[in-house]
C-alpha cells in the first residue's frame, strides 16, 4: 500500500467530510418525519470516519498496480459526489435532487467497487460496507422526500 497515495486519498475524504460540517443538519431537520430505521446520529461520524478510511486505503492499494487509472478516476467520481450530497440535501433541502446525486454516487461506488475487485479482492471488500451504506442512504432519502412532501427548499440569493 502507498501511503502517500493513502494519505491524499484521505484528505480527498476530509474535505469531502467538510461538506457535512458545513452544511450540519439543522433544527428543521429535527422537525423532519424520520423512518424508525434512521440510524441515531451518534453513528453517522463513526461510519464515515470508518468507511473513508477504508475507501483510501483501497484506492492505495490498487494505486501501484497496472490498469488501475479506471478505477481511480471512478474513485475520483465517487468522492466528488459525495462531496455534493449534504450541500444539496441539508444546504439547500432539496430531497429530489439529493436522490439523484446519491443514486448517483450509488452507481459510482458500485463500479469502483467492481473495478477494485478486478485489481485486488481486498480493495474491493473495503469498497463492500461503502456500497450497503450508500444503500441504506439512498432508502433513507427517499424515505425522508416520501414523508416530508412540504419540505420548501432554500432558494440561493433571497
Amino acid at each position: 500500500m502507498d501511503i502517500w497515495v493513502f494519505l491524499i486519498c484521505f484528505a480527498a475524504c476530509g474535505a469531502a467530510g467538510s461538506t457535512g460540517a458545513a452544511f450540519p443538519p439543522g433544527p428543521w431537520y429535527l422537525t423532519l418525519n424520520r423512518p424508525s430505521w434512521t440510524p441515531p446520529n451518534w453513528v453517522f461520524p463513526v461510519a464515515w470516519t470508518t468507511l473513508y478510511l477504508a475507501m483510501s486505503a483501497a484506492a492505495a492499494i490498487v494505486a501501484p498496480i497496472e490498469g488501475s487509472g479506471v478505477g481511480l478516476a471512478l474513485w475520483g467520481l465517487q468522492i466528488a459526489l459525495n462531496t455534493v450530497w449534504s450541500p444539496v440535501f441539508f444546504g439547500l433541502r432539496r430531497f429530489g435532487a439529493a436522490i439523484i446525486v446519491v443514486g448517483a454516487l450509488w452507481l459510482a461506488v458500485g463500479a469502483t467497487m467492481l473495478a477494485f475487485f478486478q485489481l485486488s479482492t481486498i480493495a474491493g471488500l473495503l469498497f463492500v460496507p461503502y456500497l450497503i451504506w450508500c444503500t441504506i442512504a439512498t432508502a433513507l432519502n427517499v424515505a425522508m422526500w416520501r414523508m416530508n412532501p412540504d419540505v420548501e427548499p432554500v432558494i440561493m440569493g433571497k
